[in-house]
């Protein structure tokens, strides 16, 4: 496969399969899941990695799936689903990105890279399910589930221990749409100067606040607020109801 690369690109790509411990055959695949757009672009159109990425983003989702599924069989399908989202997402995929340093080996344009393209979350992730497309095609999907379960074993192990990593803004607006038909209502108020902001989330049902979460950031505050008005309403439904009182 001719994506216009040259012999210090091919080298980047062979190092990339050595530090992954992966065979690759055709070595031209894996560099192409390497060249992001910008590159592409500065380089006369030559093939990028959206199409690789658009493929691995599927065999990592299969793969996960199957993992989560087997792991824990006692769960149910809505808890499944929460933790698959969160081990797929692209702040976990930018942080497996990080551990095996696949920002240094990126094909970026000038003024990507001068931005900081390498480090980026969404580029971090995008290249890596790219990886995984390559992968799959060159080398078949029990090679592809090999080295995703050895990237995502620790992860999976860990999200599923703190049930905080997942969605509880999520999970709430489920739970209220399920029990009430309408949607949680949040508000936030914020103090201290801007390096140093605190962030406090109110979210109400009905009227009635039922959850109050605080953070460095509104989305830190907004997910802990979730939280509690989630196990809040989660615990007011398993209350036996009180007996009538004799007349």
């Amino acid at each position: 496969m001719a994506i216009g690369v040259g012999v210090g690109d091919l080298d980047a790509a062979t190092r990339l399969a050595a530090l992954l411990d992966v065979h690759v055959d055709a070595i031209e695949l894996l560099e192409q899941a390497l060249v992001h757009r910008s590159w592409a672009f500065e380089h006369g159109g030559v093939a990028h990695n959206e199409r690789l990425e658009f493929l691995g983003d599927a065999v990592l989702a299969l793969v996960v799936t199957d993992e989560i599924f087997q792991a824990h069989p006692a769960d149910p399908e809505g808890r499944l689903a929460k933790l698959r989202a969160a081990a797929v997402r692209t702040g976990t995929l930018a942080a497996v990105a990080r551990d095996v340093g696949l920002g240094a080996f990126v094909r970026l344009g000038r003024g990507e890279d001068a931005s900081g393209g390498r480090d980026k979350d969404s580029i971090l992730a995008d290249t890596l399910e790219a990886v995984f497309g390559a992968v799959y095609l060159d080398q078949g999907f029990a090679t592809a589930y090999d080295l995703i379960q050895r990237l995502f074993a620790g992860r999976l192990v860990g999200l599923a221990a703190h049930t905080e990593s997942l969605d509880y803004k999520t999970s709430l607006q489920e739970l209220t749409a399920l029990r009430f038909r309408l949607l949680p209502r949040y508000e936030l108020s914020e103090v201290g100067p801007d390096h140093d902001k605190q962030f406090t989330a109110t979210v109400s049902v009905r009227g009635e606040v039922v959850g109050q979460g605080i953070g460095r950031s509104k989305k830190q505050a907004e997910q802990r607020a979730a939280q509690q008005a989630y196990r809040q309403l989660i615990e007011g439904a398993e209350q036996p109801a009180p007996s009538a009182r004799p007349r």
